[in-house]
């Protein structure tokens, strides 16, 4: 029976003693681990990073020194965002499993890992509740004024006056429009259905009868903005989707709608929302997320008064990053025992002969 030997890189979101811990728990019967580190400790820096490799893909990172020095002998990867390059492949010749505590595959050259026989995992759904409770907050938060409110006590002001204060909303009985449907978005539906909204879906990757399975209808992207009272952006970013969400789509919402994104700011055209917002076109938006991380300081939604604005924490709890690692380590634990495995993106790499036969070797 072969051993395994692992690199395991953790970062200022997750340390690498959770990925250890997991490690440990899960996979320990099959293997050691060669080396557990943090590859950017910082969180400044580690902002930055990530969503330049979101925006340009895992390739414009150098092979980390922490792989270079140690990864030579090791077949198994984990991380959080630490970028899964064909550098890094070609400074592991013996990978065959990279694994990421995350829903999201931009750090990962998931072409590159498939041609050398590489199987990859991911953690679909770790921060799904995070995210929808946050999401639904944001809703709450921009259309009654809960942090602009906050922030006039903050500054010695009592403020009752808002830009909205003409019609300003509860969501009972409103209609919700989610772009994207897959395990945030239903989460989302889910805890909106208590506060007894319609809520209409645009996802052209899931079928008609699960969204209605779910209390939503489906409908067409321009029947979404056109009649939304809130919509909530819970899609992935692709090369196929990007900007998306434009001006003409932004010109169909009504005056009095909000417009939420948790999701991804590269969907979106910046510009034509923020023009929306200036020219009172739509009620409010509440933004997580961001093209430049930290925001831009010349940013035009920072001079608003109708925009929410934080910090890209939607899917940071303390739950759903401390279990994310074990999250991982059990599917690939379970993958290697030939039971169920959920989280393979690439499994065409199990037809693989040289994965199948190291495989063969690692189940004995």
């Amino acid at each position: 029976m072969s051993k395994l030997s692992s690199i395991l890189l953790g970062d200022a979101m997750i340390p690498s003693a959770g990925f250890k811990g997991a490690w440990e728990k899960y996979l320990s019967e099959f293997g050691d681990i060669a080396f557990a580190g943090d590859w950017e400790p910082s969180w400044d820096k580690l902002q930055y990073r990530r969503l330049e490799v979101e925006k340009r893909g895992p390739e414009i990172e150098p092979c980390d020194p922490l792989i270079l020095e140690h990864g030579k002998d090791a077949s198994v990867l984990m991380g959080l965002f630490i970028a899964c390059s064909s550098h890094v492949m070609d400074a592991m010749p013996n990978l065959r499993i990279i694994g990421v505590s995350r829903a999201g595959l931009e750090n990962v050259n998931v072409e590159e890992a498939t041609k050398r026989g590489i199987l990859v995992f991911n953690v679909m759904g770790r921060n799904a509740h995070a995210v929808s409770d946050f999401a639904v907050g944001m809703m709450l938060a921009e259309a009654r004024n809960i942090a602009r409110a906050f922030y006039s006590i903050k500054n010695g002001e009592w403020r009752k006056t808002f830009s909205n204060s003409d019609n300003v909303p509860e969501l009972g009985g409103k209609t919700v429009g989610l772009v994207g449907f897959g395990n945030i978005g239903r989460l989302v539906a889910k805890k909106l259905s208590g506060f007894e909204t319609n809520t209409i879906v645009y996802d052209p990757y899931t079928p008609e009868e699960s969204i209605r399975e779910c209390g939503c209808t489906p409908v067409d992207l321009d029947t979404l903005f056109a009649t939304s009272d809130f919509i909530s952006i819970h899609a992935r970013l692709t090369d196929q989707n990007k900007g998306m969400i434009n001006a003409e789509l932004i010109g169909k919402m009504k005056p009095t709608a909000y417009f939420i994104n948790t999701g991804r700011a590269g969907l979106v055209d910046q510009a034509a929302l923020a023009n929306a917002l200036q020219e009172k076109k739509i009620a409010g938006a509440a933004l997580d997320v961001f093209t430049t991380e930290p925001i831009d300081k010349d940013s035009p939604f920072l001079t608003l008064d109708n925009v929410t604005l934080t910090t890209h924490i939607a899917g940071t709890t303390s739950d759903a990053l401390t279990n994310s690692p074990y999250l991982l380590a059990a599917d690939v634990a379970a993958f290697l025992k030939g039971e169920k495995a959920r989280f393979i993106i690439n499994k065409e790499v199990l037809e693989n002969p040289a994965f199948k036969e190291w495989l063969a070797g690692v189940r004995g």
